[in-house]
């Protein structure tokens, strides 16, 4: 029996995986948006719970880790309706984040994360649609993988914005995320990018003790694979990238679940709240204009990793904020870490974030991004940057 003193679990059960598996003897926790025959998916929000009946089949990323011979032992903690990066839930709690208790775990795959890192399961699934993997990666020291968008089955799970959402999953290891992401039928391996680049208006949102942290692991990248390129990614400035993901997601948001907002008035966090307010808000003029940005945005990125190149940069601009900071700071945060972590989600390409470090007391992940459909170039990129 799973002993949750890091408040990471809805509720633990277990289902037995495939006895033969690849995965046969580790764990996995479910963040709380996939449907587990029996089970109620309560998105991280009592009203949703209370309106919606058991699932009647696994989603297909718990299929796939069960059959592979994961075992399920629980589902965890999500921020509310998947709708926010911080960790925080006004109605469950903020689970701990055990590699500094002091700071936030990460959103909105906050208990996953946080099961992790705690060890009370060797996969956490979440989920990425604006960073909600990578972050909470970075924010308690465990590496973790947004895949490309749209490569991995995501039927059974709740939508925030189906054009942005991608599955995703933590390790405590390199070794663990590798074998996970091959039960997936993804790539893990492929020869070394013909280019690195360094994309400087991405490391300019980081702090200095930040990129201190950051520098061990680009050092082993240049010195295999020589010295990395510096680029521009955004010409018109990442807060303008950002402008275009924040009215991207929130009017596919409110497409995915207006009618029921409207329908039930549920209860939201005050952070939640706002958001939801803010999307319902929303023009069609203004989701068109956002849509002709990050088609833009999508194929200037194409163009630059078409040859194999690979982008590194910090995947957030510190460590986690702490648990007591008021919402104005939080929000703050949230904002000048999503110009960093836009770029993948807009145009859908892969990213890996590992542990880089301890600022202040808290973990910082760096990060390889790479050209859509090639995962493997990240776990060649991780491995040469982990070596001592």
């Amino acid at each position: 029996m799973i002993n949750d003193n890091v408040n990471a679990f809805v509720e633990t059960f277990e289902i037995e995986g495939k006895a033969d598996g690849p995965l046969a003897g580790l764990t996995f926790a479910a963040k709380d948006i996939y449907d587990v025959a029996g089970h109620v998916t309560g998105c991280g929000n009592p009203t949703w719970a209370e309106t919606h009946a058991p699932a009647s089949a696994h989603a297909a990323p718990v299929r796939t880790l069960l059959e592979a011979g994961a075992k399920l032992v629980g589902k965890t903690h999500t921020d509310e309706l998947a709708y926010s990066l911080m960790g925080a839930n006004a109605h469950y709690g903020t689970p701990t984040n055990s590699a500094d208790p002091r700071r936030m775990p990460g959103g909105s795959s906050s208990g996953s994360v946080a099961a992790v890192a705690a060890g009370l399961a060797d996969i956490g699934l979440g989920s990425d649609t604006g960073g909600s993997v990578r972050m909470p990666a970075s924010f308690c020291g465990v590496w973790g993988l947004r895949p490309t968008h749209g490569r991995v089955a995501i039927e059974g799970t709740m939508p925030v914005a189906p054009s942005f959402d991608t599955v995703g999953w933590f390790a405590r290891d390199l070794d663990t995320l590798t074998r996970t992401t091959a039960a997936f039928g993804l790539p893990t391996a492929a020869p070394t990018p013909p280019r690195v680049l360094l994309p400087v208006d991405l490391w300019a949102c980081a702090n200095e003790a930040t990129v201190a942290a950051m520098v061990p692991l680009l050092a082993r990248i240049e010195a295999a694979l020589g010295p990395a390129v510096p680029v521009i990614l955004a010409p018109e400035g990442l807060a303008n990238w950002f402008e275009a993901f924040r009215v991207g997601q929130a009017a596919e948001v409110w497409q995915s679940h207006g009618d029921w907002v409207r329908a039930q008035s549920p209860r939201f966090g005050p952070g939640v709240a706002d958001r939801f307010r803010i999307a319902s808000e929303l023009t069609p003029q203004m989701w068109e204009d956002a849509r002709a940005t990050r088609a833009k945005i999508t194929r200037r990125l194409t163009q630059m990793l078409a040859d194999g190149a690979v982008l590194v940069h910090p995947t957030g601009p510190s460590p986690a904020p702490f648990v007591n900071d008021d919402e104005a700071t939080l929000n703050a945060f949230r904002n000048r870490a999503l110009q960093m972590l836009c770029p993948s989600g807009l145009a859908g390409l892969p990213q890996l974030s590992m542990p880089a470090g301890i600022v202040d007391g808290g973990p910082v992940g760096f990060s390889v991004t790479a050209g859509r459909d090639r995962e493997g170039q990240l776990f060649t990129l991780a491995d040469i940057a982990r070596r001592a």
